[in-house]
């Protein structure tokens, strides 16, 4: 089988390898589609050589159908159409004994800590395993991963309906935000700096307000009869970002914290004090979150296709990396495996 491994210094290497049979307990996926995602990015820089080294298999964002079943494997039929939830938790430490196993205290990412989607054949740990409906286009079904965040940010925000709710950052993972927090009842404003996103959000029905253009905060108050937002969600990753956080929120708003910061940011704590403000944290995802993206992915909650701005082939990895690198026009490039 064909399999492409990163090789260290912004190369991937196309090889022939072995076709390993699935273990006990593991599900060998047929992959169709993998989205390329901004910690692929990290690790195309060399960010994350220390971790991954130069000889693995990146991918994580991925759909496909079951080719094999490993011994002890029930629940699930080859031919089935899946996608993957890539977390592999240690299952003995405090977070995973409380059942917050997302959070494991040793989590482990496939596709990143071991070998990924960038494959023909992928084999998984059952549990990792999420069925899809068959009316779901492979292509569609590899949104799952980052959808599984969206939901997972908003439910951990706890948006009610009527609720009022910034996006902070108009990128991939602040637009599918925005959807699952419309589709939940929100008013959903995006503060978005670059024009293409803009026009893409837009296009989707989303109000949007540029901060080099207007004030944000002023608008925000204009909307909400100078309350501010229930709820904000920062996705930027930028110091402004921070500011604007706090400064836009309501009393007794919640801020949820989306964003990875390469730095520890600045963060007006008296604004905390002041407003009674909440900060929550939220990181990766949970099953029923990716029950929830699948769900709303068939439903056409989420609009995919819109979201797909372009498509390669496994053969051309480097060159959608090299095409993706410092791109903020793009949105969600997809390699085809086998779709």
């Amino acid at each position: 089988m064909k399999a492409v491994f990163y090789t260290g210094d912004k190369s991937f290497e196309l090889r022939e390898i072995a076709r390993p049979d699935p273990a006990a307990g593991e599900v060998e996926i047929a992959v169709a589609y993998n989205g390329i995602c901004g910690t692929d990015l990290h690790a195309y820089h060399g960010a994350m050589d220390a971790r991954i080294g130069h000889n693995r298999v990146l991918g994580h964002e991925m759909s496909g159908r079951v080719a094999r079943l490993g011994a002890g494997v029930t629940g699930l039929a080859v031919g089935q159409p899946v996608v993957i939830r890539p977390l592999k938790p240690c299952g003995d430490c405090p977070a995973c004994n409380a059942g917050l196993s997302h959070i494991c205290h040793k989590l482990k990412f496939l596709g990143l800590d071991t070998d990924g989607a960038l494959q023909d054949y992928w084999s998984v740990p059952a549990y990792a395993v999420h069925p899809l409906p068959e009316t779901v286009p492979l292509d569609h079904a590899a949104l799952a991963e980052p959808v599984a965040v969206a939901a997972h940010d908003v439910r951990r925000s706890r948006l009610q309906a009527g609720e009022f709710a910034l996006v902070i950052g108009g990128g991939p993972i602040g637009l599918l935000i925005a959807m699952v927090a419309r589709h939940a009842g929100a008013r959903v404003l995006i503060s978005e700096v670059n024009p293409l996103r803009i026009g893409i959000a837009q296009e989707m029905g989303f109000d949007v307000v540029n901060p080099r253009e207007a004030n944000v905060i002023d608008t925000v108050n204009a909307a909400t009869g100078q309350k501010g937002a229930d709820v904000v969600f920062e996705v930027s990753g930028t110091v402004a970002g921070v500011e604007l956080m706090t400064d836009v929120a309501a009393s007794r708003g919640r801020i949820c914290m989306v964003a990875i910061h390469t730095t520890r940011p600045q963060v007006d704590l008296f604004r905390f004090f002041w407003r009674e403000l909440e900060l929550i944290g939220a990181r990766v995802y949970e099953a029923e979150d990716f029950d929830t993206a699948i769900d709303l992915i068939a439903t056409g909650v989420i609009d995919a296709g819109r979201m797909i701005t372009d498509v390669q082939d496994l053969s051309q990895v480097g060159a959608a990396f090299a095409a993706l690198d410092g791109n903020a026009q793009a949105m969600k490039s997809l390699i085809r495996i086998s779709g």
